[in-house]
Parts: C-alpha cells; structure tokens; sequence
C-alpha cells in the first residue's frame, strides 16, 4: 500500500513543484534566493506526505465551537451542499481563529465559478465539488480553483490574501497569496454514481485535480448496491485502480473505511477521529456528536 502510494505522491510532488517554478520566478528580487516556504495548508501538506487526513463537519454558524473543534484535525469540513450555512457564515468562522490549526475546506453544492470564486476569495484551502459525472465538472472544479496560468480563478477582494499573507518577507499581502495559492489551494472531486465510475480516469486525469473521494452513501443509493455488496465493492475498486493510474489521491467520505478490506490507498476522509486524542461535547438526547449526525 505504501510503494502505491508514494508513486502517486511522487506524480503530484513534481506537479506542485513546476508550478512553484511558474510562480516563484515572479516573485520580488529579494525574496528569491530564499527557500521556498512550507505549504500553509497543512493537511495538503500532511497528505501529500503519505498520512491519511481527517475532518470534523462544520454545518452550523458557531465560532465559538468551531475554533475549539479547529484545535484538534486536519481540516474544517464546511458543508454547504447539505446545509443552510452561507459564504459570509464561513467567512466570519475562518476570520474568528484563522490559525486554529485545521485547514478550512468547503465542500460546495457544485462547481459554478462563482461558488468556488466565494469559497477561496473568503480563505478555504480546500473545495469539495460532489456529484462529479464527467470530466466537464472536473474541468470546472479545478479551473476556477486556480489562478492562471494553471487556471481560471479571476483576481478579486477577500479575506483569503489577509489570511494566509507573508511572514516577514518584505512581500504585499496581496502579492504573496497570489503567487503561493495554486501550490497550497487543494481541489477535492467526489464520485458517487455509477456514470462516474464509468469517467474515473478521465475525471481524475483533469490537471490541477488533487483527489478524487467515493461519495459512500450516494454511491450506494444511485447504484441501488448496499455498501456490503461485492458489485459495490467492484464499483469502489474500479474507481481506486483509476485513480491510481492517473496519478492522483484516492479517499472516501466514510471515515469508517480508513481501516478494513475498502481501505486500499485511502488518504482523504470526511469525518474521523482527531490528532490528539479530543473528542468533541456529545448531544445529551443521543449521545452523538454535535454537527457529526
């Protein structure tokens, strides 16, 4: 599992780095002969490193909860397919402990260029786009996460360059999160149909897609196979084998599957267990974890 790994590691490595290329040669004369700074976005780093990641699933206007919880993983799994939460909800949570420690992502309802332009100018490292069919929606998921020359993302106002800004190294706000965004922005695709089964490699071969995540429950329910069928295991093992081959991450949103026979090469997970040991207050009627249900 691990050689697997590391060849896909290796793939996405050399993509970050010609890309730095790209971006560092057009940075101010001083900083250049400085090295080039560690990834902001720490689970990006963390994953590329060959660890599995984990998130806890923010769907509530709460940033008093949402800081504490921000403490102890990965990253922030903000929903907004399934939830009411809207982008200013987001933007005051990330603004209120924006270096808690997990690295804020949203998965989004789908890969118009507008919701992803809201999501990165507002500071998430990371866009979630769902429901992935075809190679067309991961077009659009990884060409309006990226400034060019890798993609589309138009320059515009926002928290996002106040956030993740320099560190005393004489560089503009501004300037620096521009030139720095497309290595540490992590652009996440999910597949949850049998039609997207069928357009893996091609969805997951689209330049500037980090990872592609099995939609566990949608997969089941579009393809009418229980989760414990070996028709949806086959579905699941085309989808990894696919994956691999383009070089890219493989993961699942059922944190559940980070162990067992589904695991193979899994890295990226919705939900799971934290970095230290916390577990987050429990509601008293059912015993489940707030924002976890």
């Amino acid at each position: 599992m691990k050689l697997s790994a590391n060849k896909v590691l290796s793939c996405l490595l050399g993509g970050a780095a010609l890309v730095g290329a790209l971006t560092f040669a057009q940075l101010p004369a001083q900083s250049q002969t400085a090295a080039k700074p560690a990834l902001y976005n720490t689970a990006k780093a963390k994953l590329f490193s060959g660890k599995q990641i984990f998130s806890f699933t923010q769907d509530t206007f709460d940033p008093k909860g949402y800081c504490e919880k921000a403490k102890h993983y990965d990253y922030t799994w903000f929903e907004m397919q399934h939830s009411i939460l809207e982008f200013r909800d987001i933007r005051d949570m990330i603004a209120a402990c924006p270096h808690a420690g997990a690295s804020p992502f949203i998965r989004l309802p789908d890969a118009q260029e507008w919701h992803i332009q809201h999501a990165t100018d507002i500071g998430a490292l990371g866009v979630i786009v769902p429901t992935v069919d075809d190679v067309s929606r991961s077009r659009d998921a990884s060409q309006w996460s990226h400034y060019p020359p890798m993609g589309r993302r138009s320059a515009g106002a926002g928290l996002a360059a106040t956030v993740w800004g320099p560190n005393n190294l004489g560089i503009p706000f501004r300037t620096y999160y521009r030139q720095s965004i497309n290595d540490n922005i992590l652009c996440v695709v999910m597949i949850e149909t049998p039609t997207g089964v069928a357009n893996a490699y091609d969805i997951a071969a689209v330049p500037g897609v980090d990872v592609v995540i099995i939609g566990n429950n949608d997969m089941s329910s579009f393809s009418g196979y229980p989760q414990t069928d070996e028709k949806y295991h086959d579905l699941i093992a085309k989808v990894h084998d696919e994956v691999l081959r383009a070089g890219k991450i493989f993961g699942q949103a059922n944190f559940h599957y980070a162990t067992g026979p589904y695991s193979k090469d899994s890295y990226f997970f919705q939900g799971g267990p934290s970095n230290d040991g916390w577990a987050p207050p429990k509601d008293d009627e059912n015993g489940v974890p707030k924002n976890e249900q």
